[in-house]
Protein backbone atom coordinates (compact mmCIF):
# COMPACT_ATOMS: atom_id res chain seq x y z
CA UNK A 1 0.00 0.00 0.00
CA UNK A 2 1.29 3.37 -0.82
CA UNK A 3 2.06 5.40 2.38
CA UNK A 4 0.42 9.12 1.31
CA UNK A 5 0.76 10.06 5.06
CA UNK A 6 3.11 11.15 7.53
CA UNK A 7 3.69 8.09 10.13
CA UNK A 8 3.88 8.85 13.49
CA UNK A 9 5.76 6.93 16.47
CA UNK A 10 5.18 3.22 17.81
CA UNK A 11 4.17 1.87 21.05
CA UNK A 12 5.51 0.73 23.86
CA UNK A 13 8.59 0.85 26.55
CA UNK A 14 10.02 0.59 30.48
CA UNK A 15 12.34 2.40 32.63
CA UNK A 16 15.68 2.22 34.24
CA UNK A 17 14.27 0.15 37.73
CA UNK A 18 14.88 -3.54 35.56
CA UNK A 19 17.67 -5.60 34.89
CA UNK A 20 19.14 -4.57 31.61
CA UNK A 21 19.59 -7.82 30.43
CA UNK A 22 15.86 -7.34 29.42
CA UNK A 23 16.74 -4.92 26.88
CA UNK A 24 17.75 -5.57 23.36
CA UNK A 25 20.02 -2.84 23.24
CA UNK A 26 22.54 -1.48 25.45
CA UNK A 27 22.30 2.23 25.97
CA UNK A 28 19.74 3.97 25.73
CA UNK A 29 18.85 6.67 22.57
CA UNK A 30 16.52 8.72 20.74
CA UNK A 31 14.33 6.64 17.77
CA UNK A 32 16.64 6.07 14.51
CA UNK A 33 13.94 8.11 12.34
CA UNK A 34 13.20 11.54 14.09
CA UNK A 35 9.44 11.73 13.74
CA UNK A 36 7.49 14.83 14.20
CA UNK A 37 5.80 15.60 17.36
CA UNK A 38 4.32 18.46 17.27
CA UNK A 39 0.55 16.48 16.81
CA UNK A 40 1.30 15.06 20.29
CA UNK A 41 -0.61 17.05 23.50
CA UNK A 42 -0.01 17.06 26.61
CA UNK A 43 -2.03 14.10 28.98
CA UNK A 44 -5.17 15.08 29.73
CA UNK A 45 -5.38 14.81 33.91
CA UNK A 46 -8.28 13.16 34.98
CA UNK A 47 -9.19 10.79 38.25
CA UNK A 48 -7.83 7.32 38.58
CA UNK A 49 -7.60 5.02 41.05
CA UNK A 50 -4.21 4.28 42.13
CA UNK A 51 -2.75 0.88 40.32
CA UNK A 52 -2.53 -2.38 42.06
CA UNK A 53 1.30 -2.68 40.75
CA UNK A 54 4.12 -0.03 41.27
CA UNK A 55 2.86 1.66 44.56
CA UNK A 56 4.69 -0.02 47.09
CA UNK A 57 7.78 1.21 49.03
CA UNK A 58 10.97 -0.69 47.06
CA UNK A 59 14.45 -0.58 47.47
CA UNK A 60 16.55 0.31 44.10
CA UNK A 61 20.63 0.04 44.36
CA UNK A 62 20.48 -0.37 47.92
CA UNK A 63 18.52 3.27 48.79
CA UNK A 64 15.05 2.57 49.76
CA UNK A 65 12.03 4.58 48.43
CA UNK A 66 8.93 5.15 50.02
CA UNK A 67 5.87 5.89 48.12
CA UNK A 68 3.88 9.12 49.03
CA UNK A 69 0.76 8.38 50.92
CA UNK A 70 -0.85 11.48 51.51
CA UNK A 71 0.21 13.60 47.55
CA UNK A 72 -1.15 16.71 49.46
CA UNK A 73 1.95 16.91 50.83
CA UNK A 74 4.05 16.54 47.68
CA UNK A 75 3.09 20.45 45.79
CA UNK A 76 5.94 21.35 44.01
CA UNK A 77 9.38 20.00 43.44
CA UNK A 78 12.76 21.58 41.91
CA UNK A 79 15.40 19.42 40.32
CA UNK A 80 16.87 17.99 37.49
CA UNK A 81 15.07 15.97 34.76
CA UNK A 82 16.15 13.67 31.81
CA UNK A 83 14.50 11.39 29.70
CA UNK A 84 14.61 7.52 28.39
CA UNK A 85 13.17 6.75 24.94
CA UNK A 86 14.21 3.56 22.66
CA UNK A 87 16.03 0.98 24.79
CA UNK A 88 13.13 1.07 27.14
CA UNK A 89 10.30 1.19 24.11
CA UNK A 90 8.00 -2.05 23.91
CA UNK A 91 8.57 -2.79 27.97
CA UNK A 92 6.86 -3.05 30.93
CA UNK A 93 6.56 0.22 33.23
CA UNK A 94 6.46 -0.19 36.79
CA UNK A 95 2.17 0.32 37.24
CA UNK A 96 2.16 -2.52 34.23
CA UNK A 97 1.29 -0.81 31.45
CA UNK A 98 3.87 -0.74 28.46
CA UNK A 99 5.79 2.32 27.57
CA UNK A 100 5.39 4.41 24.35
CA UNK A 101 8.34 6.72 24.24
CA UNK A 102 5.93 8.47 21.91
CA UNK A 103 3.65 9.27 25.02
CA UNK A 104 3.44 12.31 27.05
CA UNK A 105 4.34 10.42 30.57
CA UNK A 106 7.40 10.18 32.76
CA UNK A 107 8.97 8.35 35.46
CA UNK A 108 9.60 9.52 39.12
CA UNK A 109 10.23 7.80 42.27
CA UNK A 110 7.53 8.44 44.59
CA UNK A 111 4.52 9.12 43.46
CA UNK A 112 1.42 7.47 43.27
CA UNK A 113 1.13 5.89 39.91
CA UNK A 114 -0.60 6.99 38.10
CA UNK A 115 -0.20 10.99 38.87
CA UNK A 116 -0.55 13.70 36.75
CA UNK A 117 2.30 16.66 36.94
CA UNK A 118 3.33 19.74 34.94
CA UNK A 119 6.81 20.13 34.49
CA UNK A 120 8.47 23.01 33.56
CA UNK A 121 11.62 23.51 32.01
CA UNK A 122 13.26 26.39 34.18
CA UNK A 123 15.68 27.40 31.82
CA UNK A 124 13.11 27.96 28.66
CA UNK A 125 9.87 28.55 30.35
CA UNK A 126 8.54 25.89 28.51
CA UNK A 127 5.37 23.66 30.45
CA UNK A 128 4.24 20.22 30.01
CA UNK A 129 1.71 18.17 31.16
CA UNK A 130 2.41 14.50 31.59
CA UNK A 131 1.15 11.32 33.08
CA UNK A 132 3.61 9.44 35.60
CA UNK A 133 2.91 5.71 35.52
CA UNK A 134 6.93 4.23 35.72
CA UNK A 135 9.84 4.50 38.63
CA UNK A 136 12.98 6.41 38.51
CA UNK A 137 15.17 7.65 37.56
CA UNK A 138 17.79 6.35 39.65
CA UNK A 139 20.63 8.89 39.02
CA UNK A 140 21.64 11.00 41.67
CA UNK A 141 19.99 14.51 41.83
CA UNK A 142 17.33 13.98 39.03
CA UNK A 143 13.83 13.89 39.67
CA UNK A 144 11.86 13.06 36.98
CA UNK A 145 12.21 10.63 33.68
CA UNK A 146 10.82 12.34 30.69
CA UNK A 147 9.20 9.90 27.78
CA UNK A 148 10.94 11.01 24.73
CA UNK A 149 8.02 12.75 23.44
CA UNK A 150 7.65 14.83 26.59
CA UNK A 151 11.87 16.10 26.60
CA UNK A 152 10.59 16.94 22.85
CA UNK A 153 8.15 19.15 23.91
CA UNK A 154 10.54 20.68 26.91
CA UNK A 155 13.74 20.96 24.98
CA UNK A 156 15.73 18.24 26.87
CA UNK A 157 16.56 15.96 23.97
CA UNK A 158 19.45 17.95 22.84
CA UNK A 159 21.14 18.86 26.70
CA UNK A 160 19.80 15.35 27.67
CA UNK A 161 18.95 16.98 30.98
CA UNK A 162 17.44 19.90 32.40
CA UNK A 163 16.34 22.01 35.34
CA UNK A 164 12.86 21.77 36.13
CA UNK A 165 9.74 22.76 38.36
CA UNK A 166 7.48 19.27 39.08
CA UNK A 167 4.09 20.43 40.17
CA UNK A 168 1.01 17.49 41.25
CA UNK A 169 -1.52 18.03 39.59
CA UNK A 170 -4.87 17.42 41.96
CA UNK A 171 -7.81 15.84 39.84
CA UNK A 172 -10.84 15.32 42.86
CA UNK A 173 -12.83 11.92 42.78
CA UNK A 174 -15.99 12.26 40.97
CA UNK A 175 -19.13 12.69 43.48
CA UNK A 176 -21.19 11.04 41.47
CA UNK A 177 -20.79 6.90 41.80
CA UNK A 178 -21.62 6.64 37.96
CA UNK A 179 -19.91 9.44 36.57
CA UNK A 180 -16.74 7.78 38.65
CA UNK A 181 -17.50 4.64 37.64
CA UNK A 182 -17.73 5.66 33.94
CA UNK A 183 -14.55 7.79 34.31
CA UNK A 184 -12.68 4.64 34.63
CA UNK A 185 -13.55 3.06 31.12
CA UNK A 186 -11.27 3.61 28.84
CA UNK A 187 -11.23 2.56 25.06
CA UNK A 188 -8.18 2.04 22.80
CA UNK A 189 -6.79 3.30 19.27
CA UNK A 190 -3.89 1.90 17.18
CA UNK A 191 -2.88 5.47 15.83
CA UNK A 192 -1.42 4.48 12.05
CA UNK A 193 -1.08 7.68 10.27
CA UNK A 194 -1.51 11.64 10.48
CA UNK A 195 -2.13 13.89 7.85
CA UNK A 196 -3.94 17.15 6.82
CA UNK A 197 -5.44 16.30 3.86
CA UNK A 198 -9.19 14.76 5.18
CA UNK A 199 -9.52 13.07 1.87
CA UNK A 200 -5.99 11.06 2.74
CA UNK A 201 -7.39 10.37 5.37
CA UNK A 202 -10.68 8.81 4.65
CA UNK A 203 -9.28 6.85 2.05
CA UNK A 204 -6.27 5.40 4.29
CA UNK A 205 -9.20 4.51 7.15
CA UNK A 206 -11.22 2.78 4.39
CA UNK A 207 -7.94 1.40 3.07
CA UNK A 208 -6.79 0.11 6.63
CA UNK A 209 -10.41 -1.40 7.29
CA UNK A 210 -10.50 -3.58 4.72
CA UNK A 211 -6.93 -4.47 5.05
CA UNK A 212 -6.84 -5.67 8.95
CA UNK A 213 -10.92 -6.77 8.54
CA UNK A 214 -10.77 -4.24 11.69
CA UNK A 215 -13.03 -0.97 12.72
CA UNK A 216 -11.12 2.76 11.78
CA UNK A 217 -11.83 5.56 13.29
CA UNK A 218 -10.22 9.36 12.48
CA UNK A 219 -9.67 11.77 15.13
CA UNK A 220 -9.84 15.44 13.96
CA UNK A 221 -7.24 17.55 16.09
CA UNK A 222 -7.15 20.96 14.79
CA UNK A 223 -6.11 20.57 11.10
CA UNK A 224 -4.00 17.42 11.79
CA UNK A 225 -6.48 14.40 10.79
CA UNK A 226 -5.51 10.84 12.64
CA UNK A 227 -6.44 7.60 11.04
CA UNK A 228 -6.88 4.81 13.84
CA UNK A 229 -8.04 1.24 14.59
CA UNK A 230 -10.63 0.99 16.63
CA UNK A 231 -11.79 1.26 19.62
CA UNK A 232 -10.89 -1.85 21.55
CA UNK A 233 -12.20 -2.35 24.70
CA UNK A 234 -9.42 -5.07 25.68
CA UNK A 235 -6.22 -3.70 25.68
CA UNK A 236 -4.40 -7.31 24.82
CA UNK A 237 -6.48 -6.75 22.03
CA UNK A 238 -5.60 -3.36 21.13
CA UNK A 239 -1.76 -4.88 20.89
CA UNK A 240 -2.87 -7.59 19.14
CA UNK A 241 -4.05 -4.88 16.84
CA UNK A 242 -0.83 -2.51 16.67
CA UNK A 243 1.66 -6.06 16.30
CA UNK A 244 -0.42 -6.36 12.83
CA UNK A 245 0.35 -3.40 11.89
CA UNK A 246 3.62 -3.71 12.24
CA UNK A 247 3.87 -6.93 10.23
CA UNK A 248 2.51 -5.17 7.28
CA UNK A 249 5.21 -2.38 7.47
CA UNK A 250 3.44 0.02 9.81
CA UNK A 251 6.38 0.22 11.72
CA UNK A 252 5.40 3.12 13.92
CA UNK A 253 2.06 2.35 15.06
CA UNK A 254 1.36 3.26 18.40
CA UNK A 255 -1.73 2.40 20.69
CA UNK A 256 -3.59 5.69 22.40
CA UNK A 257 -5.44 5.55 25.68
CA UNK A 258 -8.62 7.32 25.84
CA UNK A 259 -11.09 7.71 28.70
CA UNK A 260 -14.52 6.06 27.24
CA UNK A 261 -16.25 9.87 27.16
CA UNK A 262 -13.94 10.92 24.40
CA UNK A 263 -15.45 10.91 21.27
CA UNK A 264 -13.52 11.22 17.55
CA UNK A 265 -14.89 14.12 15.77
CA UNK A 266 -15.04 11.87 12.27
CA UNK A 267 -15.16 8.14 11.45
Amino acid sequence: MKKLFVLLAIMLSGCATKNDERYSIAQDKAPDATPTLEHIEDAQPRYEPYSRAGNKDYTVLGQSYEVIQDPETFGTQEGIASWYGKKFHGHKTSNGEIYDMYSMSAAHKTLPLPSYVEVENTANGKKAIVRVNDRGPFHEGRIIDLSYAAASKLDVLATGTAPVKVTLLKVDKPKDGDEWQGARLNHYFVQLVATSDQAKAQQAAASFSKQFELPADILQAGEVYRVRLGPFYDYDQTQNAAMLAREHQINEAFIVVEPISTEPTLK
